[in-house]
């Protein structure tokens, strides 16, 4: 979710809660544009984390420290100077602003009793950290903005502290019924846009979700709204205000499997069906969603090599497959050619000499067909060169055959190492997988070959069905393997996507192989989600006990064959399937 008006209102309230009344002790500068304020309150030490990161802009209640640089930059040590013991006064928000305000007090050179503000603006590549006299003034700034940045606004010191208004939005604390008809139904757009362009503070997602609300599709034009649809609209949204006016904030993250997809610090209607966690703070949902999100941006560029080595591949394969099947496509005429070199050996004595063609009867068919001739050969060498080239066109096929087989094989195995490093949340993971690919070829062994190999972890992921059951999740071919033929026993349960790649799901059974219906459905739609088809609506699996699994000699980890199993068509939901965590 973007970090709108709302979130900042959560926030706000958080840090009145904790901060208010308290003392900063200490002020670091970690980053480039980022602080770290220390305060002490009620006998605990806060940390207050203040980002203007162009990408990603934060404040919220840090649990952990960072370390600062053995040189302050000019910008903390002249916080260090004002306000290194100044005392929180109180935090506010301009009307639904992504602005915090920090009233500072403290005592100057003199021992006198001074003022100050500390401002933060959270908007994206604009986002700023300013300090101010009481009367605005701008002492300072994290980032300056001159005349030759920005036409809109300075922040330099000595220039005066303004907000610009530079979208004609209303604020959403004083709006009227009047004013909100004027301002959001009279603009050719959807509905959604049409709310969040039209309220200060407001995000695409807060747009969405009350459309959601309303039971309206927040893609439909605004002007087609009945008057019903309107008046839900208007109320609906101030309903949603007075649940920010009275600090109502339940923060939460929406998860979809494993990974964060959005977070809010208001409950969301529109993401019915995924696992929406709650939590006590607003702080503790930014902190936990933007480092998960931050592993696995971390994870994914890790990977960048890996994926590139292993697409580069898929694309070479796909091609050369292409260019089989069309060589294939062109052998089917073989047997023209030896229809050819039959009938030229049966009827070739009424063809005349230099003639350079012949009709006769094909006693296959029954029907008159026409053969060309070289009118340079005779009959019987016309019908040597038919059987030549079906010959060869024979020899072609059955090599085609073999090459088209092990060339979708190499797909299918592709395939299944890019949905492993779609699952991949850890480095051991990504390990595992270059491993495979070292095996496979795809990627050269470094070093001596009598090297010490790196100790691979990883292991695979570990579910606990509402029955009780263990189950096991293979996240690349090399886990698959070890889980289907060597963790599990006979009577265990195998899951599988069909004809798609994916992971091998066990689940250990009692010896009597018996399991709950839950316990199969789940297994079910974790093998859905865990597989390229996590996206679609439903999916085909495959189940069966170990004991029916093959594995073909010399085919690659992870691939198995069955001939006796069940299938089932189930949603790769795996929402309320609890993780064990390892």
């Amino acid at each position: 979710m973007a970090f709108d008006g709302i979130t900042v209102a959560a926030i706000c309230k958080e840090l009145n809660t904790a901060l208010v009344g308290g003392k900063i002790n200490k002020i670091a500068q970690p980053e480039s544009d980022e602080l770290l304020i220390t305060v002490k309150n009620n006998r605990t030490q806060y940390r207050l984390l203040l980002s203007a990161s162009a990408s990603l802009p934060l404040v919220y209640l840090n649990s952990g420290n960072k370390v600062a640089p053995l040189s302050a930059p000019n910008f903390c040590m002249l916080l260090r100077k004002h306000i290194g013991s100044a005392r929180i006064l109180s935090i506010s928000q301009p009307s639904l602003e992504r602005i915090l305000i920090f009233e500072l007090e403290h005592l100057n050179e003199l021992g006198d009793l001074c003022h100050k503000k500390l401002i933060i603006e959270i908007m994206g590549k604009h986002s700023n950290i300013i300090f101010t006299q009481e009367d605005g003034t701008i002492i300072d700034s994290i980032k300056h903005v001159s005349a030759n940045m920005s036409s809109v606004r300075e922040v330099l010191p000595g220039r005066t502290y303004f907000i610009p208004e530079t979208q004609k939005k209303l604020n959403p604390f004083s709006v009227t019924k009047e004013s909100f008809d004027q301002m959001v139904f009279t603009k050719p757009m959807p509905a959604a846009k049409a709310l969040y362009s039209s309220l200060t503070g407001f995000s695409p997602l807060m747009g969405e979700e009350i459309c959601s609300l309303c039971g309206i599709d927040g893609g439909r034009p605004v002007e087609a709204c009945t008057d019903t649809a309107r008046e839900h609209l208007y109320h609906t949204f101030c309903r949603i205000m007075d649940e920010i006016r009275d600090g109502n904030f339940k923060p939460n993250i929406i998860y979809r499997g494993q990974e964060p997809v959005e977070f809010s610090a208001l409950l969301l209607t529109q993401f019915q069906g995924e696992e929406i966690i709650c939590y006590d703070t607003i702080s503790e949902v930014l902190e936990q969603y933007y480092a998960m999100k931050n592993r696995i941006t971390h994870i994914r560029q890790k990977s960048s090599d890996l994926r590139r080595v292993v697409t580069t591949a898929l694309e070479r394969n796909v091609k050369k497959l292409n260019i089989q099947e069309k060589q294939m496509h062109d052998t089917e005429k073989k047997d023209k050619f030896r229809i050819y070199g039959e009938l030229l050996n049966t009827y070739g004595y009424e063809a005349e000499p230099g003639a350079k063609s012949l009709d006769a009867l094909n006693y296959y068919t029954d029907e008159m067909i026409t053969i060309p001739l070289d009118d340079t050969r005779t009959a019987s060498e016309n019908a040597k060169k038919y059987f030549d080239r079906y010959n060869k066109l024979k020899r072609t096929a059955e090599a085609l055959h073999d090459q088209i087989a092990e060339t979708k094989d190499s797909i299918t195995h592709l395939e299944s190492i890019l949905n492993a490093l779609d699952i991949a949340l850890e480095e051991e993971d990504l390990v595992q997988i270059k491993e495979e690919l070292t095996q496979s070829g795809y990627v050269r062994r470094k070093g001596p070959s009598n090297q010490k190999r790196v100790k691979i972890t990883a292991k695979p992921f570990h579910y606990l069905s509402s029955d009780g059951f263990d189950i096991y999740v293979g996240k690349n071919n090399l886990q698959n393997e070890e889980l289907s033929f060597k963790f599990a026993t006979g009577n265990d349960w195998w899951f599988h996507s069909k004809g798609r790649p994916g992971s091998h799901v066990i689940v250990k059974a009692p010896s009597d192989g018996e399991l709950p219906d839950t316990t199969f459905e789940e297994a079910g739609r974790l093998a859905a989600y865990y597989s390229s088809g996590k996206s679609a609506p439903k999916v085909e699996i495959d189940y069966t006990q170990k004991k029916n699994l093959r594995k073909p000699n010399g085919s690659n980890p992870g691939f198995v064959i069955y001939y006796t199993n069940y299938s089932m068509l189930i949603e790769p939901d795996i929402q309320g399937i609890q993780l064990v965590t390892q």
